[in-house]
């Protein structure tokens, strides 16, 4: 887009009538350029009342914006400020929210100001400052079970979609933002699926989910996948998840690469799955998930894996972590496995060990980590879940877990999710037992929320309804727990590079306030006040200084304009003034923005001013011994005038007053006057006096003549 090119637009409109709209002044103006000024009402006429309409439209893809800068209207006057975009124009604002300062931006490129009155002379005045920006698409949304990352959202920017593991992308893959009135992106976003069935070659690692995963399964369903590894490889299967309907739904693990090779895993067989898995013997291995057409469930998913001959396969543990001493898993590895937060090692051994060179396998099977119902716990933070988080809890459970910290602390309770059945409860008890005071009980669905214990120890109860059964991930709740000081201040807040902290109170009890300020240079991103709120928590994060990299609006000039070149104020861009005609500038015409190490970036010059031009004075013309003038200076400057009048006696012939025009030189708008001597009778003036007289008048209006044009040349 070309430079912006800041104008300023004094907007004088002719009123029109029309036979059919007569009385009202009809007024309009279209702008195009990238920036500029809005000055309403325009000057009336005689119509009795105003309607007026300006558009701005700026190129596709960009939008306007349009700042209030001064405002004064009268009652009964409107104003509407319409974004033209839709298919029905919006409206941004009106009168009633005009204040000065106010900034509406449109979602299009087009954007229209509509002022109107009853009043034919008004005392109102609008300014308005408009500018282009860059419109952008707004943010894609992320499929389920995949993701979704964005180059740009502006004309021309990529979005990229990609799905976890066992998932297919079902649609474009990518889509482009489109550069229109209002962008778009290019498509519909893809989704996400779990496919039935398929074959997977060069098996490295991946998962396997039943359609419909993690929600349940449709009825009549067959899907059959063969996984092959690569040479020298076999492969190892995890069971995650294997939820099947109590009636013909099965899933079938075969030792080959078609449907008649040996099973070596057919959920009609096992009651409990194996948590060591299943190992082929040989590179493939023949998958089949199949339902009827009666009940349906969450299915099934699986994680595959190929491994070398010689070496164990890698370890895996659903919600945990483990550390390997060989990360080829050769004879001899031992794995160390821990849990996340909020879940418990459970079956399996913490650590194993690849043994056997003629067979190589774990001695032991791999651990679970299971959120479990009930504990005692007593670290100084961590998380408490309900039971099989993220899956859904069971019905009729009664769980305790008791939190204790050391006897000077506290605890801090901080519920990140809390989505429970309408019969289920969850209560949390200030003391060591269910007979302390209760903190709060809740049910249902509650956004995010914090408690606080007045003592070191909590006790938490879940109770669900025996009667009713609770289904889907995600429903149930986190809890997180820190161990916090137990008296009646906050924490103590840290300092900030480039900058400093001052502080109300010393011991940042209830209600102090910290203050954090930036070094010259630098200015506050964030909040630069901090309160210690009632919870003992501060009212927002801390700050940080960052080096200011633009200068302050140097403003505009009276009878002047101005012309922007770079970046809007950054540094390195400069501001031109230019003054109205009849007007000199007085001062730099350029100022330009720079930086400096120690203090804000500065304009380098101060701000002109466009004074009036200056023209050369008028000499004194002169007058004749008979006329008096109304001032005897030497110089006269453009615009003034000079008054002659005549002695007694005498009556004035010509102009008696005249002016000083301005220009290089200046002239006087005429000669001086001549005072004649008045006749008393017809009769006096007679033969020889007559000729006298006359000869003396056109003597001294020639003197007088003469000089003027000396002076005119000269």
């Amino acid at each position: 887009m070309h430079s912006l090119q800041h104008v300023r637009l004094s907007l004088n409109f002719a009123a029109s009538k029309s036979s059919s709209n007569f009385g009202v002044s009809q007024c309009s103006m279209n702008f195009t350029d990238a920036e500029g000024y809005i000055e309403m009402p325009p000057r009336a006429d005689d119509s009795s009342t105003l309607d007026c309409a300006y558009l701005v439209t700026v190129y596709l893809g960009y939008g306007v914006e349009i700042q209030v800068l001064n405002v004064t209207l009268e009652e009964g006057e409107e104003v509407v400020l319409e974004d033209l975009g839709g298919l029905e124009p919006s409206i941004l604002a009106n009168e009633s929210v005009l204040t000065r300062g106010l900034v509406v931006r449109s979602s299009s490129n087009q954007i229209s100001v509509r002022f109107s009155s009853e009043k034919r002379h008004t005392a109102s005045s609008l300014l308005l400052r408009y500018r282009a920006f860059v419109l952008s698409c707004a943010y894609p949304q992320s499929p389920a079970n995949g993701e979704v990352s964005v180059s740009s959202l502006h004309a021309g920017g990529e979005a990229y979609f990609f799905c976890l593991t066992g998932y297919q992308l079902q649609g474009p893959s990518s889509l482009t933002c489109r550069n229109a009135t209002m962008p778009y992106w290019s498509g519909k976003e893809p989704k996400c699926l779990a496919v039935c069935g398929g074959m997977v070659k060069n098996v490295t690692l991946g998962r396997i989910v039943s359609p419909g995963f993690p929600g349940n399964y449709s009825n009549n369903l067959t899907c059959h996948w063969v996984l092959e590894a690569p040479e020298g490889h076999r492969l190892h299967i995890h069971f995650e998840k294997v939820a099947l309907a109590e009636d013909d739904d099965r899933l079938l693990i075969k030792n080959g690469n078609n449907i008649d090779s040996p099973p070596i895993y057919d959920s009609y067989e096992v009651e409990y799955l194996p948590n060591e898995g299943v190992v082929s013997t040989g590179r493939h291995l023949f998958v089949e998930f199949t339902t009827d057409e009666t009940g349906t469930c969450t299915g099934a998913a699986i994680r595959y894996e190929a491994f070398a001959e010689g070496t164990c396969y890698k370890p895996f543990v659903k919600y945990g972590n483990f550390s390997s001493s060989d990360l080829s898993y050769g004879v001899g590895t031992v794995v160390e496995f821990s849990c996340e937060p909020g879940y418990t090692l459970e079956q399996g051994s913490v650590t194993i060990e690849c043994v056997d060179p003629d067979n190589p396998q774990w001695n032991e099977t791999e651990p679970a980590c299971r959120a479990v119902c009930s504990g005692e716990i007593t670290d100084s933070a961590g998380v408490v879940l309900s039971p099989n988080w993220p899956e859904a809890y069971d019905k009729g459970q009664d769980c305790i877990w008791g939190i204790h910290v050391e006897e000077d602390k506290r605890i801090m309770l901080d519920i990140q999710v809390l989505h429970l059945g309408k019969n289920d409860i969850l209560t949390f008890y200030d003391g060591d037992d269910l007979t302390a005071n209760i903190l709060g009980q809740y049910s249902g669905t509650l956004p995010k929320f914090k408690l606080y214990t007045s003592m070191a120890d909590v006790t938490i109860q879940f109770q669900s309804d025996p009667a009713t059964n609770i289904y889907g991930y995600n429903n149930g709740f986190v809890v997180h727990f820190f161990e916090v000081a137990r008296n009646d201040t906050c924490s103590e807040l840290p300092e900030i590079p480039n900058g400093w902290k001052s502080t109300s109170h010393p011991d940042l009890i209830h209600g102090t306030v910290v203050t954090y300020q930036c070094y010259p240079g630098f200015q506050v991103v964030g909040s630069e006040i901090l309160m210690c709120q009632w919870d003992l928590t501060w009212s927002g994060d801390v700050p940080s200084c960052e080096k200011v990299m633009t200068c302050q609006d140097p403003g505009l000039v009276e009878h002047g304009r101005r012309v922007l070149t770079g970046s809007r104020f950054t540094v390195g861009s400069s501001v031109q003034y230019v003054c109205n005609k009849g007007y000199s500038l007085s001062g730099p015409g350029v100022l330009t923005c720079y930086s400096r190490d120690t203090a804000d970036p500065k304009w380098s010059e101060r701000l002109p001013k466009c004074v009036p031009e200056r023209y050369e004075p008028c000499s004194n013309p002169g007058a004749p011994s008979t006329a008096i003038q109304s001032s005897e200076k030497a110089f006269f400057q453009a615009g003034e005038t000079l008054t002659f009048t005549c002695r007694p006696g005498y009556q004035l012939q010509g102009e008696a007053t005249i002016r000083c025009l301005p220009g290089h030189p200046s002239q006087w708008s005429g000669m001086p006057p001549a005072c004649r001597e008045e006749a008393v009778c017809a009769n006096k003036l007679e033969g020889r006096g007559l000729l006298t007289e006359v000869f003396t008048a056109v003597f001294y209006l020639a003197i007088l003549s003469l000089k003027f044009l000396i002076e005119v040349i000269s």
